[in-house]
């Protein structure tokens, strides 16, 4: 009975410390940051935060990485979920080196995916220069962004939809053939809903990774104002010409965004 009473206390103890020094760590490396960004977008009022957002070229930037990330996550929302089905449902050679393909870009520098694409798609590479003649240059294009985005956010789709399918029982898909359905029937009717919950997390993150990306737009777009130039873009510019509240401004923006991604998450992955 008295070792038990002294149990609390303890453990109580164990826990401020513990939850102290995590905070301690984590004020200065994530949390300050995030409260800095809402700091400096409100320290001038907010007149100056609405005249800053409002700004011709920050509305453009801001639009311009709304409409990329959507397209984005929607395209990839039917391709990694068609490659997730793919290397889940069939067996072949050279299968475990394809699923390593799908999710080098995650792996690799966005800089590096962005010299890539130039090099295949720029119009000296070498998809790029066949299509000079034709007067086709996706590159500093919006569809040179899309490609981008494409690319680097594939492994997001593909690593929220492949594990569900791992795990989804084949006595539902053999049931479904028993009774006379066929593969189309049995994605649709059986495996498509109960990929609803990973399909949805996939194109969250998809759609958030898309909106922050930076190291491979910056070079494919060629960060042309009013043109190709995203939300991110356009706080790398203004911070490079000191106007702090220009980019703050759409920095908040962009930070609330991901904060209501990341709740919706979270209550996705609860309800999973």
């Amino acid at each position: 009975m008295n070792v038990t009473s002294t149990m609390p206390p303890r453990r109580s103890k164990a826990q401020f410390w513990s939850v102290s020094i995590l905070l301690l760590v984590l004020m200065p490396l994530i949390i300050m940051p995030l409260l800095a960004i809402y700091f400096f977008a409100a320290r001038g009022g907010l007149q100056n935060f609405l005249d800053a957002f409002l700004r011709p070229d920050a509305q453009f930037a801001l639009r311009f990485s709304l409409i990329i990330a959507t397209i984005t996550a929607v395209l990839n929302g039917f391709l990694g979920t068609y490659t997730a089905y793919v290397l889940t449902e069939y067996k072949f050679r050279g299968q475990a080196a394809l699923e390593v393909i799908v999710n080098l870009p995650a792996a690799i520098p966005t800089v590096v995916v962005g010299t890539s694409l130039l090099l295949l798609w720029g119009p000296i590479g070498l998809l790029g220069r066949l299509l000079e003649p034709f007067g086709i240059q996706p590159m500093f294009t919006p569809v040179g962004v899309l490609l981008a985005h494409i690319f680097v956010t594939l492994p997001y789709m593909f690593g929220a939809v492949k594990p569900v399918l791992d795990k989804l029982e084949e006595t539902y898909t053999e049931a479904a053939y028993t009774i006379g359905a066929n593969r189309w029937q049995t994605f649709r009717y059986v495996t498509l809903p109960a990929l609803r919950g990973g399909i949805m997390t996939g194109a969250l993150l998809t759609f958030a990774h898309s909106l922050g990306e930076f190291g491979a737009t910056v070079l494919v777009s060629g960060n042309l104002r009013l043109r190709t130039q995203t939300a991110p873009l356009y706080i790398f510019s203004q911070f490079e010409a000191g106007n702090i509240e220009a980019a703050n401004a759409v920095a908040a923006v962009l930070a609330t965004i991901s904060f209501i991604i990341f709740f919706v998450l979270q209550r996705v992955a609860r309800e999973q």
